[in-house]
């Protein structure tokens, strides 16, 4: 582990600021909340649940579409797609713990329009992290840093609090 001081409700409370000032806008109004598996999703539950909205959040799982299954796999698992609403013509906010090459995200998309084709899309992220490999950014981040390619960030639930921790890996 590193020593890199990360507060992960600290950064919650400025993601809930950030996504609730976002969702004012009139063009973001009614946006359902979609959460990427599986930190992204617990943080979307939370998020729907501290801004009083009704119904639950999304989640979506990036497995049928990412570029790496032939490593990872493609059984059938517990992170499979949730939309308890339909998403056309409706602007979607997608939420992730850690954006860091883009993938994810990029396999995500994919998955979202098979379900069909929103209004717009939005990426909110508790953390952007350095490393991009694809075009994609967040319109909305607790915060943004840079960390060498070696150490990854892991978002762990422990019943209603949220960990962020910094792990190193071996290249």
């Amino acid at each position: 582990m590193s020593n890199l001081a990360l507060d992960a409700e600290t950064l919650y409370a400025e993601l809930l600021a950030q996504v609730r000032a976002f969702l004012a806008r009139p063009d973001w109004v009614g946006a359902h909340l979609v959460g990427i598996w599986s930190g992204g999703a617990w943080l979307a539950e939370r998020l729907h649940q501290d801004l009083g909205r009704s119904g639950a959040a999304g989640v979506i799982s990036s497995r049928l579409h990412r570029d790496d299954f032939g490593s990872r796999g493609l059984a059938p698992t517990t992170d499979a797609t949730r939309l308890p609403q339909s998403i056309d013509g409706a602007p979607v906010l997608l939420v992730d713990d850690v954006l860091w090459t883009g993938r994810t995200t990029r396999a995500v998309l994919n998955e979202l329009f098979d379900f069909g084709r929103p209004a717009r899309v939005a990426l909110a992220v508790l953390v952007d992290r350095n490393g991009r490999e694809l075009p994609i950014q967040a319109d909305i981040a607790a915060a943004r840093i840079s960390l060498p390619a070696r150490q990854r960030l892991h978002l762990r639930k422990e019943g209603l609090n949220l960990t962020l921790d910094v792990e190193e890996v071996k290249l």
